[in-house]
């Protein structure tokens, strides 16, 4: 049955004479309203991105494994598959960034797919402005070909490996070690820990983080959720005791700080 209202604010778009950009990303944009995918696609592919579309879970499956895309703009209600075992599917095999789309606004539902590793989530009706302004922060960060399973090798001027407690962070390939054991992170909970990490012992506000790895910042409390689940995910990840954290500290009404770890917090590894 069709929804009643668009699920994308209208915002003047060029007509098919535009000049078009070379493309820079191939995205998979996954939505079964046709309004969506058509304007989705225009605006998209007018910023200079490869565009593949699926109307359904299964299809977009499909797509994905053929296209290989850089970011994955997945829509939560669909047929056949939902949104959300779309994307457990696709973490089990991929750290591909994902951006949900959703008519369900609640906090409970955007928890729940921050949870499955998704990167972000926009509630509908949205402005195709900020999915753009979202994809371009998150594609910045984590470079191109994410939907490989492996970290590509590309590294920050001056990075290199270091020693966090009992982990190994090697900078230059994105990766966390325990005892020689991988620790599987998506680029995003890797950024977040090189940014907790960063100056061990500072607190950082919880806005300061969702505007320097998401790209906005908090315009309602909401908004804010994403780092807390974040937060939570990276515990999960390397904390012996997520539930007794002893790496990753809250500072109750204003963000986190890494633990000072006794021999001098990070060290050079080696």
């Amino acid at each position: 049955m069709p929804r009643q209202a668009s699920s994308v604010e209208e915002s003047p778009v060029p007509g098919p004479d535009a000049p078009m950009a070379k493309a820079k990303a191939t995205l998979l944009v996954v939505d079964d309203e046709p309004a969506v995918r058509r304007v989705l696609v225009m605006r998209l592919q007018l910023a200079g991105y490869r565009v593949v579309c699926a109307e359904d879970g299964e299809e977009a499956l499909t797509l994905f494994h053929r296209e290989q895309p850089d970011l994955v703009v997945l829509d939560v209600m669909l047929p056949k598959l939902d949104g959300f075992a779309v994307c457990r599917r696709l973490r089990a095999e991929s750290c591909v960034p994902i951006i949900f789309l959703s008519a369900l606004d609640a906090i409970a539902e955007r928890v729940a797919g921050l949870d499955l590793g998704a990167d972000d989530y926009l509630p509908k009706p949205f402005s195709p402005k900020e999915l753009e302004a979202r994809i371009a922060t998150i594609l910045r960060r984590v470079g191109r070909g994410s939907a490989t399973s492996e970290p590509r090798g590309e590294a920050a001027s001056g990075s290199g490996v270091l020693r966090v407690g009992e982990l190994v962070v090697d900078t230059n390939r994105r990766q966390v070690t325990r005892e020689g054991q991988r620790i599987a992170l998506t680029y995003t909970e890797f950024s977040l820990l090189e940014l907790l990490f960063r100056e061990p012992g500072r607190v950082v506000p919880r806005a300061e983080i969702l505007e320097q790895l998401w790209g906005y910042p908090p315009r309602r409390a909401a908004d804010l959720r994403v780092v807390d689940v974040y937060v939570a995910r990276l515990r999960g990840k390397l904390e012996p005791d997520p539930r007794n954290p002893e790496l990753i500290l809250t500072v109750r009404g204003t963000g986190y700080a890494s633990q000072r770890m006794g021999d001098g917090s990070l060290a050079a590894a080696g």
